[in-house]
């Protein structure tokens, strides 16, 4: 599924094929989806963000058309936050804003710690930070937030089973985390998002995915646990999702941050997806600030 009005295009970047789109004109607005989606998600809200901005919405490495290697430390935060400096620098971009969503999200704020001087907003949508979920893990969480650890076990057990039914499984987790309905996504992303995960590869992408946030990605954020994020930052999170009933999400924010604004959306953990709408408000009034 293409974006409404953008183009689609890859490049070679960082040592793997990126494809993204992009729209519009001003000042650059990187957005990155999570899992188990595609770029897609953003087809309902890039299209009014580049009424303003340049707006560029790839799909992360493992997921929609971008590559999938084959290694578990590839799919770290880290790495895939560079993915994103490639695609920018590739598009003559030295500095940016990013908002992303989920996985997408977490990509987004190791972008802004490791490259604090690139981006210039950060909006994360439906996360509380990797360590502060894992580290004091709560049952609560880990009844809603099982695949966590199913996705992370080793290949290719995850792999067999979700491939029996891959659109049993991810559709479970699109119904999981507030309580969505099929009805309430949009019937072209939703059909985007199954040609995507119907491939093995991609399967198998999204569970090194996973892999990588235990093996890896935990221990980069313990490591930076006193990091503060540089930019303005907006936590937009789902009033009805599994994150708003287990924290304070604006809480788990508050000490990474050094400039933020937080607000909830009416919706669960895809809000993006079933409250276009509001998301694109929110989104428009912080980056035009």
């Amino acid at each position: 599924m293409s974006i409404p009005g953008f183009s689609d295009r890859t490049a070679p970047l960082n040592g793997h094929r990126i494809a993204w789109s992009e729209g519009g004109d001003g000042p650059p607005l990187l957005m990155l989806h999570g899992f188990p989606q595609t770029r897609a998600l953003w087809a309902r809200v890039a299209p009014a963000l580049a009424a303003t901005h340049r707006v560029i919405c790839p799909d992360l490495r493992g997921y929609g058309d971008s590559d999938k290697p084959a290694e578990v430390a590839a799919y770290s935060f880290r790495e895939m936050a560079r993915d994103q400096i490639a695609l920018m620098r590739h598009l003559g971009f030295d500095s940016f804003a990013v908002a992303g969503h989920d996985r997408g999200a977490r990509v987004a704020h190791r972008l802004a710690l490791d490259h604090s001087k690139v981006v210039s907003r950060l909006c994360v949508m439906d996360i509380v930070p990797t360590h502060t979920l894992l580290e004091p893990l709560q049952r609560q969480v880990a009844t809603a937030y099982y695949h966590w650890f199913f996705l992370a076990q080793p290949e290719p057990f995850p792999e067999t089973l979700i491939g029996h039914d891959p659109d049993g499984y991810y559709q479970s987790c699109l119904l999981g985390w507030g309580g969505a309905q099929l009805s309430d996504f949009d019937a072209e992303q939703l059909a985007a998002y199954r040609a995507a995960w119907r491939d093995p590869e991609t399967i198998r992408g999204m569970c090194n995915d996973y892999r990588a946030a235990l093996a890896h990605d935990f221990h980069d954020d313990a490591a930076d646990l006193g990091a503060r994020i540089a930019c303005p930052t907006l936590v937009l999170y789902g009033a009805d999702g599994a994150m708003a009933q287990a924290f304070d999400v604006p809480a788990t924010w508050a000490p990474k941050c050094t400039g933020m604004k937080a607000r909830a959306i009416p919706g669960g953990h895809f809000f993006v997806d079933t409250n276009p709408e509001a998301t694109t408000a929110a989104l428009t009034a912080f980056f035009s600030a």
